[in-house]
């Protein structure tokens, strides 16, 4: 077999981060995200409760599906990724994942208003995060072993990232032109829906899904191509004992490591404050600024545009002065975008009252979606270079299944929280403000955090 180029390699795991971000962008976030929202809130009115409560409990279903996922995949992280180190087999895990991801997002296109379940339509959304989730811990495990200097990894890692966030806007550009029909019936470009798609049961919203699925199937052939496991001709097919029995010792042994055991606690806390925002983002401006699909479809693109440069700037910065800097600036700006996002309803901004029907909110709240796109880009581009400098580079794969647990160990926090805020308050706008405090809570424990870990020789 012909040896794959370094070049072809670094492309082959970029297209990984082109192919999945659909699932970020479509579905999480901006199309099938508040098509759920919307769709729950309907039901729950027709069965007779009030519109605004009706709002805050289908946010609060949507953080609560998410806190079991999170859950699931905390779990079993740095167990599969303790068997992937101890076998030197990564890839059959992927394709693995990669049909999860592929099942569970075509599945959504079941979940038609008429017939709605918010217990399937939850069920196959997880099944499909959790094999985006998993496929990406594997994934990212590759980023030491495409460049030997540490510093270029911060420019591999945004420049990847950047070029996942371009996917993620074309595939937007491609829902909301071809398929979301406005209120006219007609797409943002004047078109019928393809493929003759009923709004009326939402089949050019619930095309997301099938769309998603196909995109990542397409798009993850030059990353099976042309990235390939370090042969092992010692290691056995698997051996779950062996990784059992790692993870246990590499957990014993974070104390003696405070670098990294710092760098997971800050990271669990600030990336789950950032899942929050991107979870509850869309949902958000569809009940408390009364945006339609449309409209958020329009926020996402221009969140994902500004995520794509600031993802490759960032990893030019990254590479000249290192990803704390760059983890510390964006920590500090999504902060100042949570207070500005809780402050902003249809009748003021940053709790200054607006006249009646005034644009201003609707302009601060792209403006907000602009800066988490930015420095949330960024900080999970920078972040995943940092763990390569904190992780112990003979055990990658199982350093960046801790750092998904640690992702995940309390990532059903930040929904669970929203969920519990918004029941409690009865208000979506409200039930954001935990993760302020989460991002606060990830600043405060970088601190400890070395610029090179404890594995630096």
């Amino acid at each position: 077999m012909a040896e794959i180029s370094a070049r072809k390699r670094i492309w082959g795991w970029y297209f990984f981060d082109w192919a999945s971000q659909p699932y970020n962008t479509l579905l999480l976030t901006f199309i099938f995200g508040p098509y759920f929202a919307q769709t729950a809130t309907a039901a729950l009115v027709e069965g007779g409760m009030a519109v605004d409560a009706a709002k805050a409990q289908a946010q609060a279903y949507w953080g609560y599906g998410l806190t079991v996922a999170g859950i699931s995949i905390a779990i079993l992280a740095p167990l599969l990724g303790a068997v992937a180190d101890s076998t030197g087999r990564r890839m059959p895990w992927i394709r693995f994942f990669s049909l999860l991801y592929v099942i569970g997002s075509g599945a959504l296109w079941w979940t038609a208003p008429q017939d709605f379940s918010v217990i399937w339509a939850l069920f196959f959304f997880g099944i499909g995060l959790i094999g985006m989730e998993f496929a990406t811990i594997f994934t990212n495990s590759y980023l030491p072993e495409l460049h030997e200097d540490a510093d270029e990894r911060g420019r591999l890692s945004g420049s990847g990232w950047a070029f996942g966030y371009a996917g993620g806007v074309l595939a937007l550009l491609l829902i909301i032109a071809l398929f979301q029909a406005t209120e006219s019936g007609k797409t943002v470009a004047g078109l019928t829906p393809l493929f003759g798609l009923d709004p009326a049961t939402g089949a050019d919203t619930r095309i997301v899904g099938p769309f998603t699925a196909v995109w990542f199937a397409v798009f993850m052939i030059p990353f099976f191509m042309y990235i390939r496991d370090t042969p092992n001709e010692n290691a056995p097919k698997y051996q779950v004992g062996q990784g059992l029995s790692d993870l246990a010792q590499t957990l014993r042994n974070l104390p003696r490591h405070p670098s990294l055991m710092a760098y997971l606690g800050s990271s669990m806390f600030y990336r789950d404050a950032l899942n929050g925002m991107y979870t509850f983002g869309g949902i958000y401006a569809l009940g408390v600024l009364n945006w339609t699909i449309t409209d958020i479809g329009i926020f996402g693109i221009l969140a994902a545009l500004s995520g794509a440069v600031f993802c490759w700037v960032g990893g030019r910065v990254d590479r000249r002065i290192g990803p704390m800097p760059v983890i510390v600036f964006c920590c500090v700006t999504l902060i100042a975008t949570s207070l500005l996002i809780i402050s902003i309803t249809p009748q003021s901004v940053a709790f200054i009252p607006v006249a009646d029907g005034s644009a201003l909110p609707d302009i601060a709240f792209y403006i907000a979606g602009a800066l988490i796109g930015a420095a949330g880009g960024a900080l999970q581009a920078s972040s995943r270079n940092m763990l390569t400098r904190q992780g112990n580079p003979e055990r990658m794969t199982e350093a960046f299944g801790l750092y998904a647990l640690s992702g995940k160990a309390t990532s059903f926090l930040a929904p669970a929280l929203i969920a519990i805020a918004s029941d409690v308050t009865g208000s979506q706008r409200l039930g954001i403000t935990p993760v302020v405090g989460l991002f606060i809570i990830g600043l405060i424990l970088l601190a400890w955090v070395k610029r090179d870990g404890d594995f630096a020789k």
